[in-house]
């Protein structure tokens, strides 16, 4: 007798009406107790595999056996064996059932050491700040991760659009998801070229910069503007600057900045590169503004994929670090922040 011939049977004993067939519906259980047995030929160690007792496994076998109408095994008190039909079942699933625990050791393993690729959404300033310096260490520390970095200053449905996780300003990250901060507040500077003040005095005080032209940003959500304040003594100056240059994201910005067409006010961490080149320096040197801290945000869920956790947890160390070796290098930084505008 053949698996067909079983399958045939079955839908034989099982028909309703006169040309209905009908196969009765076999859990996955089932099949998993009689592979068990059928392999290991004792319905007690079979049993004692899957975490049941011999009543329950020898229960499950009896229900199995109804369900396909054919006698699986030949039992007596000292010994168990396969019938032709038992013979005949096992040999089609078995091969199936281990390649389900080989998918599921797979997938736990992954856990342990994790796998997989990795989308992730975040604007150019979050991936300038603080993933690009660390994408190398990344890759060294789990070479089975890939990344995909989708740069977007949009705040974008991370679930709806298929991303792991999104790195944004810890006030726009919406309140049902886990969110873990990477790094300390951010803090405006005002930056401009060196060749600026070819022909302009360089400004004394925050009002000075009325009669400047101010390199403005624009949110890309929402078109407002974004306000040059600065904390003076315990009061928020709001200063109303002008200019003919208005960006919606802060690369933009720095760019012009670096041309020498006006003056920008930009994250501190996102222009230290341009600081140490020495094609921006700082102004107002005792005058910035801080904004909010960093976040890498994602759905709540039972169990956190591992690529995930070790992502999250990598680049906060690391961007940690690199907090301590800043402040301990005597340049005043700040722990960098998880930048999107």
């Amino acid at each position: 007798m053949t698996i067909n011939d079983i399958i045939r049977k079955s839908a034989r004993m099982s028909a309703v009406g006169s040309d209905a067939l009908a196969l009765t519906p076999i859990h996955l259980p089932g099949l998993m107790a009689f592979e068990a047995a059928a392999r290991l030929l004792n319905f007690a160690k079979a049993a004692a595999e899957l975490g049941v007792t011999p009543t329950a496994m020898s229960r499950t076998i009896k229900i199995l056996e109804g369900q396909l109408s054919v006698r699986l095994f030949n039992r007596t008190t000292r010994s168990v064996g396969l019938t032709e039909a038992g013979t005949a079942l096992n040999a089609s699933i078995a091969p199936a059932l281990a390649s389900i625990r080989g998918a599921l050791a797979q997938v736990s393993h992954g856990a342990d050491r994790p796998s997989g690729l990795l989308r992730i959404n975040l604007s150019y300033v979050a991936y300038r700040i603080l993933v690009e310096p660390h994408v190398d260490a990344f890759f060294a520390a789990f070479p089975a991760i890939n990344l995909e970095i989708s740069l977007d200053n949009q705040l974008s449905d991370i679930v709806s659009a298929g991303f792991d996780a999104g790195i944004r300003l810890g006030r726009k990250v919406q309140n049902d998801m886990v969110a873990v901060q990477l790094g300390g507040v951010q803090r405006r500077v005002v930056l401009v070229a060196p060749n600026y003040f070819r022909e302009r005095s360089c400004p004394e005080r925050i009002e000075d910069l009325l009669e400047h032209d101010c390199i403005r940003q624009r949110y890309s959500f929402g078109g407002r503007l974004f306000d040059w304040k600065f904390q003076v003594g315990s009061q928020m100056v709001h200063i109303d600057v002008q200019g003919r240059l208005i960006f919606d994201d802060m690369h933009s910005v720095v760019d012009a900045a670096v041309r020498g067409a006006g003056i920008a006010f930009a994250y501190e961490d996102f222009v230290r590169q341009e600081i140490a080149a020495g094609s921006l320096e700082r102004i107002l040197m005792e005058d910035s503004a801080s904004d909010d801290a960093f976040h890498i945000y994602y759905p709540h869920r039972s169990h956190m994929p591992g690529k995930l956790r070790a992502f999250v947890d990598f680049m906060k160390d690391a961007n940690h670090l690199a907090s301590l070796e800043q402040r301990g290098s005597g340049k005043g930084a700040r722990s960098s922040g998880t930048a999107v505008e």
